[in-house]
C-alpha cells in the first residue's frame, strides 16, 4: 500500500478533480438554465433551451453526489465542519437543485404563456443561486471560516448566512456566475439549434470576459487586501489526524507562497485566463465545440487555483487558527483512504466511460423541427 502522505496527497487531488467534474458537467446546466429568459426569446426556443439540458442533467449530478460522498469518506472533518457550518448555504443549494427538476416536468402541464413564464423564471434562480453560493463558499475558504475545536475535536460554529455574504465572498460568487454563463453559453452554442445559439454565443463571450476581469480583481484582492495562514510548527505529514496538535498564524501574502516555492502552480490562473479568453475567440469563430472545451479549461483553472493556493489547508479557521483543518491531519485512516483508492480507481473509469457513451448517443442539435414532432417525447 502506498504511504500515508501520498494517499493523503492523492485523496485531496481527486477531491479537487471531484470539484472541478460537477462545475464542468452540472455547471453548464446551471449556465443553460440562466440564459434560458435571455436566449429563447419564444416558447419554442425556451423548449430548445430546456431539451439541450433534458436528458442529462439527472446525470451530471452524479459528479455532486460523488464529491460529498468523498470529503464524508476521505475527509470526516471537513465533512463535519463544513456541511455543518454552512448548513443554510448548503439548504439554499439543495432547494434550487431540487426546484429544478420540478420546474423541467411542470412547466409542459399546461401551454398557458404566464404558466411557463413563471417556470422559466424559476429555472433560472435554480441556476443562479447554486452558481452563487458555491462560488461564495470558496470565497469564505480562502477568508477563514468562524470555527473552533476543542480539546476533544467537538466544534463550535460561530458565523451566520448573512455574515457568509461579505464582499470578497461576493466577488468569488460573482466569478462563479460569470464562468457557468460562459460554459453554459458555450454548451448551447454547440447543443441548440438557430436562433438560440448565436445569442448563446454573444451572452457567453461577455461571460468570458467578465470572467477574467472578475477573476484577476479576485486575486489582486487576494494579493493584497487578505491574510493567508502559515503553519508554523512541524507538521508530519503521515502524522495522525487531529488539527490542534499544530500551531497556525494568519499572515499577509501567506496564500501566495505556493507560486513562489513551486511556480508550476502558475499554471492554475493562467490556464483559467487563456481558457476564458480562448473561448471567447473560439466562439466568435464559430468554433464551438472547441470553445466549450476551452471554457472547461478555464473551470479546471479557477479550482485549481483556489485549492493551490490555500494548499495544504482544507479550511482554515478564522476564530482559532490551529483548528484550522488540513491535508495533513483531517483525513481518515490509512487503510480507509488506500480501499477507497482501490474503489476509486474501478468504479471512477466505468462512470467515465459510460458517460461518454451516453453524450455520444445523445450528440446533435435540438432543433425547432425536433422538438415540435409529434412521435417525439420532449419537455
Amino acid at each position: 500500500m502506498l504511504d500515508y502522505e501520498t494517499l493523503r496527497l492523492i485523496w485531496w487531488a481527486l477531491l479537487g478533480i471531484l470539484l472541478i467534474g460537477f462545475a464542468v458537467m452540472d455547471g453548464f446546466d446551471l449556465g443553460a438554465a440562466m440564459l434560458l429568459p435571455f436566449v429563447g426569446k419564444t416558447d419554442e426556443e425556451r423548449r430548445i433551451v430546456i431539451n439541450t439540458v433534458g436528458p442529462v442533467w439527472e446525470g451530471n449530478q452524479v459528479w455532486f453526489i460523488l464529491g460529498g460522498g468523498a470529503i464524508f469518506a476521505a475527509w470526516p472533518p471537513l465533512y463535519a465542519v463544513a456541511f455543518s457550518g454552512f448548513y443554510l448555504a448548503m439548504f439554499l443549494i439543495l432547494l434550487a437543485l431540487i426546484l429544478r427538476p420540478v420546474a423541467f416536468k411542470f412547466r409542459s402541464k399546461l401551454a398557458n404563456p404566464t404558466w411557463r413564464s413563471i417556470w422559466d423564471w424559476v429555472l433560472f434562480v435554480a441556476g443562479v443561486v447554486p452558481s452563487l453560493v458555491c462560488g461564495v463558499a470558496f470565497g469564505n475558504v480562502i477568508l477563514g471560516v468562524p470555527f473552533r475545536l476543542d480539546d476533544t475535536l467537538r466544534m463550535t460554529y460561530e458565523g451566520t448566512l448573512l455574515g457568509l455574504l461579505n464582499p470578497f465572498a461576493l466577488l468569488c460568487g460573482l466569478v462563479s456566475v460569470a464562468m457557468l454563463v460562459m460554459h453554459g453559453g458555450a454548451y448551447l452554442a454547440v447543443k441548440a439549434g438557430q436562433p438560440v445559439a448565436d445569442r448563446a454565443v454573444a451572452i457567453s463571450r461577455y461571460g468570458a470576459f467578465a470572467l477574467i476581469v472578475l477573476f484577476a480583481l479576485a486575486g489582486i484582492w487576494v494579493a493584497l487586501g487578505i491574510n493567508g495562514y502559515q503553519i508554523t510548527s512541524a507538521l508530519a505529514p503521515e502524522g495522525p489526524s487531529n488539527p490542534l496538535l499544530k500551531s497556525v498564524v494568519q499572515a499577509p501574502g501567506a496564500w501566495l507562497v505556493n507560486y513562489h516555492t513551486l511556480p508550476l502552480t502558475l499554471l492554475a490562473p493562467a490556464l483559467a485566463i487563456v481558457g476564458a479568453l480562448g473561448a471567447a475567440i473560439l466562439l466568435s469563430a464559430r468554433r464551438p465545440l472547441i470553445a466549450f472545451i476551452a471554457s472547461a479549461l478555464s473551470i479546471a483553472g479557477v479550482i485549481a487555483t483556489a485549492g493551490l493556493s490555500v494548499f495544504p489547508f482544507l479550511l482554515p479557521s478564522s476564530l482559532d487558527p490551529r483548528s484550522s483543518l488540513t491535508v495533513w491531519d483531517a483525513s481518515s485512516s490509512h487503510l480507509t483512504l488506500g480501499i477507497m483508492l482501490v474503489v476509486t480507481l474501478v468504479f471512477l473509469p466505468i462512470i467515465l466511460i459510460y458517460t461518454s457513451w451516453v453524450y455520444h448517443v445523445l450528440r446533435g442539435r435540438v432543433t425547432l423541427s425536433a422538438i415540435t414532432d409529434p412521435s417525439a417525447h420532449h419537455y
